[in-house]
Protein backbone atom coordinates (compact mmCIF):
# COMPACT_ATOMS: atom_id res chain seq x y z
CA UNK A 1 0.00 0.00 0.00
CA UNK A 2 1.34 3.41 -0.82
CA UNK A 3 2.14 5.60 2.14
CA UNK A 4 0.33 8.80 2.87
CA UNK A 5 2.06 11.90 1.60
CA UNK A 6 1.69 14.98 3.73
CA UNK A 7 0.17 17.93 2.02
CA UNK A 8 2.50 20.57 0.70
CA UNK A 9 5.69 18.46 0.82
CA UNK A 10 7.80 16.67 -1.89
CA UNK A 11 9.96 13.61 -1.47
CA UNK A 12 13.63 14.51 -0.72
CA UNK A 13 15.81 14.21 -3.83
CA UNK A 14 18.56 11.58 -3.72
CA UNK A 15 21.67 12.09 -5.93
CA UNK A 16 23.15 9.03 -7.77
CA UNK A 17 26.91 9.16 -7.32
CA UNK A 18 27.50 7.26 -10.61
CA UNK A 19 25.33 9.55 -12.71
CA UNK A 20 27.21 12.09 -14.91
CA UNK A 21 27.10 15.53 -13.42
CA UNK A 22 26.78 18.84 -15.16
CA UNK A 23 30.20 20.14 -16.33
CA UNK A 24 31.64 23.12 -14.52
CA UNK A 25 33.58 26.03 -16.07
CA UNK A 26 36.91 24.61 -14.91
CA UNK A 27 36.16 21.33 -16.64
CA UNK A 28 35.28 23.13 -19.82
CA UNK A 29 38.65 24.97 -19.86
CA UNK A 30 40.72 21.85 -19.06
CA UNK A 31 39.50 19.81 -22.03
CA UNK A 32 41.00 22.00 -24.82
CA UNK A 33 44.27 22.40 -22.92
CA UNK A 34 44.76 18.64 -22.65
CA UNK A 35 43.78 18.19 -26.28
CA UNK A 36 46.38 20.73 -27.38
CA UNK A 37 49.10 19.08 -25.29
CA UNK A 38 48.33 15.64 -26.70
CA UNK A 39 48.31 16.96 -30.25
CA UNK A 40 51.64 18.74 -29.75
CA UNK A 41 53.28 15.70 -28.24
CA UNK A 42 52.05 13.42 -31.02
CA UNK A 43 53.16 15.86 -33.70
CA UNK A 44 56.63 16.25 -32.17
CA UNK A 45 57.11 12.50 -31.93
CA UNK A 46 56.10 11.94 -35.55
CA UNK A 47 58.33 14.82 -36.71
CA UNK A 48 61.37 13.42 -34.86
CA UNK A 49 60.79 9.97 -36.29
CA UNK A 50 60.60 11.31 -39.83
CA UNK A 51 63.70 13.50 -39.27
CA UNK A 52 65.84 10.63 -37.96
CA UNK A 53 64.73 8.40 -40.80
CA UNK A 54 65.75 11.11 -43.27
CA UNK A 55 69.15 11.69 -41.60
CA UNK A 56 68.39 15.15 -40.34
CA UNK A 57 69.01 14.08 -36.77
CA UNK A 58 72.81 13.72 -37.35
CA UNK A 59 75.52 16.25 -38.15
CA UNK A 60 76.35 16.32 -41.86
CA UNK A 61 80.12 16.04 -42.39
CA UNK A 62 81.90 17.10 -45.56
CA UNK A 63 80.59 18.62 -48.74
CA UNK A 64 78.35 17.22 -51.40
CA UNK A 65 79.54 13.90 -52.91
CA UNK A 66 81.73 14.34 -55.96
CA UNK A 67 83.65 12.06 -58.31
CA UNK A 68 86.92 10.76 -56.80
CA UNK A 69 90.04 12.52 -58.15
CA UNK A 70 92.12 10.67 -60.69
CA UNK A 71 94.84 9.77 -58.16
CA UNK A 72 92.26 8.06 -55.92
CA UNK A 73 90.75 5.91 -58.67
CA UNK A 74 93.61 3.38 -58.57
CA UNK A 75 93.90 2.88 -62.29
CA UNK A 76 96.10 -0.02 -63.46
CA UNK A 77 98.93 2.37 -64.32
CA UNK A 78 98.82 4.11 -60.93
CA UNK A 79 101.28 3.17 -58.19
CA UNK A 80 98.48 1.39 -56.32
CA UNK A 81 97.51 -0.46 -59.49
CA UNK A 82 101.11 -1.54 -60.10
CA UNK A 83 101.49 -2.73 -56.51
CA UNK A 84 98.27 -4.72 -56.67
CA UNK A 85 99.43 -6.44 -59.85
CA UNK A 86 102.99 -7.27 -58.73
CA UNK A 87 102.60 -8.17 -55.03
CA UNK A 88 101.12 -11.66 -55.68
CA UNK A 89 104.47 -12.54 -57.30
CA UNK A 90 106.59 -11.28 -54.37
CA UNK A 91 107.53 -13.69 -51.57
CA UNK A 92 109.32 -13.80 -48.25
CA UNK A 93 112.26 -16.23 -48.22
CA UNK A 94 113.26 -17.97 -44.98
CA UNK A 95 116.40 -20.09 -44.80
CA UNK A 96 117.50 -22.26 -41.89
CA UNK A 97 121.13 -21.97 -40.80
CA UNK A 98 123.23 -23.08 -37.85
CA UNK A 99 122.72 -19.66 -36.29
CA UNK A 100 118.96 -19.68 -36.67
CA UNK A 101 116.79 -18.48 -39.55
CA UNK A 102 117.68 -15.76 -42.02
CA UNK A 103 114.95 -13.90 -43.86
CA UNK A 104 114.83 -11.93 -47.07
CA UNK A 105 112.65 -11.36 -50.08
CA UNK A 106 112.30 -12.80 -53.56
CA UNK A 107 110.04 -12.91 -56.58
CA UNK A 108 108.61 -15.60 -58.82
CA UNK A 109 110.57 -15.76 -62.08
CA UNK A 110 108.88 -18.74 -63.74
CA UNK A 111 105.39 -20.23 -63.55
CA UNK A 112 106.87 -23.58 -62.49
CA UNK A 113 108.27 -22.11 -59.28
CA UNK A 114 111.77 -20.65 -59.76
CA UNK A 115 112.28 -17.73 -57.37
CA UNK A 116 115.07 -15.13 -57.66
CA UNK A 117 116.63 -13.79 -54.47
CA UNK A 118 120.05 -12.63 -53.23
CA UNK A 119 122.91 -15.01 -52.60
CA UNK A 120 123.51 -13.40 -49.21
CA UNK A 121 119.94 -14.34 -48.19
CA UNK A 122 120.61 -18.07 -48.61
CA UNK A 123 124.36 -18.10 -47.91
CA UNK A 124 125.28 -20.26 -44.93
CA UNK A 125 121.97 -22.09 -45.02
CA UNK A 126 121.56 -25.80 -44.36
CA UNK A 127 119.67 -26.29 -47.60
CA UNK A 128 116.26 -26.04 -45.97
CA UNK A 129 114.20 -23.08 -47.06
CA UNK A 130 110.59 -21.98 -47.16
CA UNK A 131 108.62 -19.36 -49.02
CA UNK A 132 105.78 -17.25 -47.65
CA UNK A 133 103.40 -16.04 -50.34
CA UNK A 134 101.47 -12.81 -50.55
CA UNK A 135 98.33 -14.46 -49.11
CA UNK A 136 100.21 -15.73 -46.05
CA UNK A 137 100.44 -19.37 -47.14
CA UNK A 138 103.80 -21.15 -47.03
CA UNK A 139 105.58 -23.86 -48.99
CA UNK A 140 108.96 -25.60 -48.70
CA UNK A 141 111.68 -24.65 -51.17
CA UNK A 142 115.01 -26.04 -52.35
CA UNK A 143 118.11 -24.09 -53.40
CA UNK A 144 118.78 -24.60 -57.12
CA UNK A 145 122.06 -22.69 -57.22
CA UNK A 146 123.77 -19.47 -56.26
CA UNK A 147 126.43 -17.10 -57.56
CA UNK A 148 128.16 -15.28 -54.71
CA UNK A 149 130.02 -12.77 -56.87
CA UNK A 150 126.87 -11.44 -58.54
CA UNK A 151 124.81 -11.89 -55.34
CA UNK A 152 122.09 -13.85 -57.16
CA UNK A 153 120.55 -17.14 -56.00
CA UNK A 154 117.69 -19.24 -57.34
CA UNK A 155 115.37 -21.39 -55.24
CA UNK A 156 112.52 -23.65 -56.38
CA UNK A 157 109.07 -24.07 -54.85
CA UNK A 158 106.35 -26.49 -55.94
CA UNK A 159 102.92 -24.92 -56.08
CA UNK A 160 100.34 -24.70 -58.86
CA UNK A 161 98.95 -21.46 -60.20
CA UNK A 162 102.00 -19.31 -59.61
CA UNK A 163 102.14 -15.92 -61.34
CA UNK A 164 105.57 -14.95 -62.68
CA UNK A 165 106.64 -11.32 -62.79
CA UNK A 166 107.00 -9.37 -66.01
CA UNK A 167 110.60 -8.39 -66.74
CA UNK A 168 111.64 -4.96 -67.97
CA UNK A 169 114.84 -3.71 -69.58
CA UNK A 170 117.31 -2.25 -67.08
CA UNK A 171 119.38 -0.81 -69.93
CA UNK A 172 116.40 1.38 -70.90
CA UNK A 173 116.19 3.10 -67.48
CA UNK A 174 116.87 6.80 -67.09
CA UNK A 175 117.70 8.83 -64.01
CA UNK A 176 114.44 10.18 -62.60
CA UNK A 177 112.26 7.24 -63.66
CA UNK A 178 109.74 6.26 -60.93
CA UNK A 179 110.31 2.89 -59.26
CA UNK A 180 108.75 0.78 -56.49
CA UNK A 181 110.68 -1.48 -54.10
CA UNK A 182 108.79 -4.49 -52.74
CA UNK A 183 109.57 -7.09 -50.11
CA UNK A 184 109.64 -7.83 -46.39
CA UNK A 185 111.79 -5.22 -44.63
CA UNK A 186 112.28 -6.08 -40.94
CA UNK A 187 109.83 -9.00 -41.43
CA UNK A 188 107.03 -6.64 -42.52
CA UNK A 189 105.70 -8.66 -45.46
CA UNK A 190 104.06 -7.10 -48.53
CA UNK A 191 105.72 -3.71 -48.01
CA UNK A 192 105.84 -1.29 -50.93
CA UNK A 193 107.95 1.88 -51.07
CA UNK A 194 108.26 4.40 -53.89
CA UNK A 195 111.12 6.48 -55.24
CA UNK A 196 113.02 7.30 -58.38
CA UNK A 197 116.12 6.07 -60.14
CA UNK A 198 118.83 8.21 -58.55
CA UNK A 199 121.78 7.01 -60.63
CA UNK A 200 122.80 4.25 -63.03
CA UNK A 201 125.93 2.10 -63.26
CA UNK A 202 126.86 2.88 -59.67
CA UNK A 203 129.71 0.39 -59.35
CA UNK A 204 129.54 -1.61 -56.14
CA UNK A 205 132.00 -3.79 -54.30
CA UNK A 206 130.29 -5.45 -51.35
CA UNK A 207 130.63 -8.46 -49.09
CA UNK A 208 131.27 -9.50 -45.52
CA UNK A 209 134.84 -9.80 -44.20
CA UNK A 210 136.23 -13.18 -45.19
CA UNK A 211 133.39 -13.79 -47.62
CA UNK A 212 133.11 -13.43 -51.38
CA UNK A 213 133.50 -10.01 -52.95
CA UNK A 214 130.42 -9.02 -54.92
CA UNK A 215 130.67 -6.75 -57.96
CA UNK A 216 127.89 -5.13 -59.98
CA UNK A 217 127.05 -1.86 -61.69
CA UNK A 218 123.99 -1.03 -59.62
CA UNK A 219 120.80 0.95 -60.06
CA UNK A 220 120.74 3.53 -57.27
CA UNK A 221 117.33 4.52 -55.90
CA UNK A 222 115.92 6.58 -53.05
CA UNK A 223 113.02 4.17 -52.48
CA UNK A 224 113.11 3.09 -48.82
CA UNK A 225 114.94 -0.24 -48.57
CA UNK A 226 115.90 -1.91 -45.28
CA UNK A 227 117.11 -5.28 -43.98
CA UNK A 228 114.75 -7.93 -45.30
CA UNK A 229 114.21 -6.16 -48.64
CA UNK A 230 117.23 -8.05 -50.00
CA UNK A 231 116.24 -10.13 -53.02
CA UNK A 232 112.95 -8.33 -53.59
CA UNK A 233 112.06 -6.71 -56.91
CA UNK A 234 112.59 -3.13 -57.98
CA UNK A 235 109.84 -2.42 -60.53
CA UNK A 236 109.30 0.43 -62.97
CA UNK A 237 106.16 2.51 -63.45
CA UNK A 238 104.65 -0.20 -65.65
CA UNK A 239 105.11 -2.93 -63.03
CA UNK A 240 108.04 -4.61 -64.78
CA UNK A 241 110.96 -5.84 -62.70
CA UNK A 242 114.09 -3.83 -63.53
CA UNK A 243 116.33 -4.76 -60.60
CA UNK A 244 116.95 -6.95 -57.57
CA UNK A 245 117.27 -4.96 -54.34
CA UNK A 246 120.56 -5.91 -52.75
CA UNK A 247 122.50 -3.28 -50.80
CA UNK A 248 122.01 -0.10 -48.80
CA UNK A 249 124.39 2.53 -47.48
CA UNK A 250 123.76 3.91 -44.02
CA UNK A 251 125.49 6.17 -41.51
CA UNK A 252 125.77 3.93 -38.45
CA UNK A 253 128.41 3.21 -35.85
CA UNK A 254 129.99 -0.22 -35.64
CA UNK A 255 127.64 -2.74 -34.07
CA UNK A 256 124.51 -0.77 -34.89
CA UNK A 257 121.88 -1.92 -37.36
CA UNK A 258 121.82 0.00 -40.63
CA UNK A 259 118.64 1.67 -41.82
CA UNK A 260 117.39 3.51 -44.87
CA UNK A 261 118.79 6.96 -45.62
CA UNK A 262 117.70 7.05 -49.24
CA UNK A 263 120.73 5.22 -50.68
CA UNK A 264 119.67 1.80 -51.94
CA UNK A 265 121.18 -0.26 -54.75
CA UNK A 266 119.74 -2.95 -57.00
CA UNK A 267 121.35 -5.43 -59.37
CA UNK A 268 120.20 -4.64 -62.95
CA UNK A 269 117.64 -7.21 -64.03
CA UNK A 270 119.36 -7.84 -67.36
CA UNK A 271 122.37 -9.13 -65.43
CA UNK A 272 120.22 -10.98 -62.89
CA UNK A 273 118.21 -12.71 -65.65
CA UNK A 274 121.36 -13.90 -67.37
CA UNK A 275 122.79 -15.31 -64.13
CA UNK A 276 119.44 -16.94 -63.29
CA UNK A 277 119.24 -18.65 -66.67
CA UNK A 278 122.78 -19.97 -66.24
CA UNK A 279 121.96 -21.33 -62.77
CA UNK A 280 118.74 -23.01 -63.92
CA UNK A 281 120.44 -24.47 -66.97
CA UNK A 282 123.81 -25.56 -65.55
CA UNK A 283 123.71 -24.98 -61.78
CA UNK A 284 126.29 -22.20 -61.93
CA UNK A 285 126.76 -18.81 -63.58
CA UNK A 286 129.32 -17.67 -66.10
CA UNK A 287 131.49 -14.70 -65.15
CA UNK A 288 132.20 -12.06 -67.79
CA UNK A 289 135.83 -10.94 -68.04
CA UNK A 290 137.93 -8.55 -70.12
CA UNK A 291 141.22 -10.37 -69.60
CA UNK A 292 143.08 -7.50 -67.93
CA UNK A 293 143.85 -6.12 -64.49
CA UNK A 294 144.23 -2.49 -63.55
CA UNK A 295 146.06 -0.51 -60.88
CA UNK A 296 144.49 2.29 -58.88
CA UNK A 297 143.74 5.74 -60.30
CA UNK A 298 146.65 7.28 -62.18
CA UNK A 299 146.22 10.69 -60.58
CA UNK A 300 146.99 12.24 -63.93
CA UNK A 301 144.89 14.91 -65.58
CA UNK A 302 141.98 13.15 -67.27
CA UNK A 303 141.97 10.28 -64.78
CA UNK A 304 141.70 6.68 -65.90
CA UNK A 305 143.04 3.31 -64.77
CA UNK A 306 146.42 1.97 -65.87
CA UNK A 307 146.56 -1.59 -67.16
CA UNK A 308 148.88 -3.59 -64.91
CA UNK A 309 148.34 -6.95 -66.60
CA UNK A 310 146.92 -8.16 -69.91
CA UNK A 311 146.26 -11.89 -70.28
CA UNK A 312 147.74 -13.43 -73.41
CA UNK A 313 145.04 -14.30 -75.97
CA UNK A 314 142.40 -12.71 -73.74
CA UNK A 315 139.76 -10.19 -74.88
CA UNK A 316 141.89 -7.10 -74.11
CA UNK A 317 144.95 -8.60 -75.78
CA UNK A 318 142.91 -9.52 -78.83
CA UNK A 319 141.75 -5.90 -79.14
CA UNK A 320 145.34 -4.62 -79.05
CA UNK A 321 145.44 -3.25 -75.48
CA UNK A 322 148.83 -3.35 -73.74
CA UNK A 323 150.26 -3.06 -70.24
CA UNK A 324 150.69 0.63 -69.44
CA UNK A 325 147.65 1.76 -71.42
CA UNK A 326 145.30 3.96 -69.38
CA UNK A 327 141.63 2.91 -69.62
CA UNK A 328 139.54 6.08 -69.69
CA UNK A 329 136.02 4.87 -70.51
CA UNK A 330 134.04 1.74 -71.29
CA UNK A 331 130.97 2.38 -73.43
CA UNK A 332 131.22 6.01 -72.40
CA UNK A 333 131.36 5.30 -68.67
CA UNK A 334 134.43 6.97 -67.03
CA UNK A 335 136.83 4.71 -65.14
CA UNK A 336 137.98 6.16 -61.79
CA UNK A 337 138.35 3.16 -59.43
CA UNK A 338 139.52 -0.45 -59.99
CA UNK A 339 136.02 -1.55 -58.95
CA UNK A 340 134.62 0.27 -61.99
CA UNK A 341 136.29 -2.01 -64.52
CA UNK A 342 135.28 -5.29 -62.86
CA UNK A 343 131.71 -4.25 -62.01
CA UNK A 344 130.93 -2.71 -65.37
CA UNK A 345 132.37 -5.61 -67.37
CA UNK A 346 130.23 -8.09 -65.42
CA UNK A 347 127.14 -6.11 -66.32
CA UNK A 348 127.47 -7.42 -69.88
CA UNK A 349 126.99 -10.95 -71.15
CA UNK A 350 129.93 -12.95 -72.49
CA UNK A 351 130.24 -12.22 -76.20
CA UNK A 352 129.17 -8.58 -75.85
CA UNK A 353 131.28 -6.01 -77.68
CA UNK A 354 132.20 -2.88 -75.71
CA UNK A 355 134.04 0.24 -76.78
CA UNK A 356 137.14 0.97 -74.69
CA UNK A 357 138.58 4.46 -74.82
CA UNK A 358 142.19 4.51 -73.66
CA UNK A 359 145.30 6.64 -73.65
CA UNK A 360 148.67 5.39 -74.82
CA UNK A 361 151.31 7.96 -74.14
CA UNK A 362 149.72 11.22 -75.27
CA UNK A 363 147.41 9.61 -77.84
CA UNK A 364 143.72 8.81 -77.22
CA UNK A 365 142.43 5.74 -79.01
CA UNK A 366 139.37 3.49 -79.13
CA UNK A 367 139.24 -0.29 -79.26
CA UNK A 368 136.35 -2.72 -79.66
CA UNK A 369 136.68 -5.52 -77.11
CA UNK A 370 134.67 -8.73 -77.29
CA UNK A 371 134.13 -9.83 -73.69
CA UNK A 372 134.44 -13.50 -72.77
CA UNK A 373 133.33 -15.92 -70.07
CA UNK A 374 135.77 -16.90 -67.36
CA UNK A 375 137.06 -20.45 -67.66
CA UNK A 376 135.94 -21.22 -64.05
Amino acid sequence: MPGVVAAGTEPEAVTDPDAPGRPTLRHLLLIPVLTALLAGTLGGALGYAFAVRGGAGEAVLGGAPAEAPALAQRKPESLAGVAERVLPSVVTVRVSSLGGTSEGSGFIATADGHVITNDHVVAGGTGKASVVFNDGSTAPATIVGQDPESDIAVIKVSRPGLRAVEFGDSDALAVGDPVLAMGSPLSLANTVTAGIVSALDRTMQAGEPGGPVRYYAAIQTDAAVNHGNSGGPLVDGAGRVVGVNSTIKSLVAEGQEAGNIGLAFAIPINQAKRVTQDIIGTGKARRTVIGARVDGPTGALGGGLRLAQVEPSGPADGAGLKVGDVILKINGRPMTEPTDLTALVRKYAPGSVVTVEFRRGSDRQNASVTLAADAK
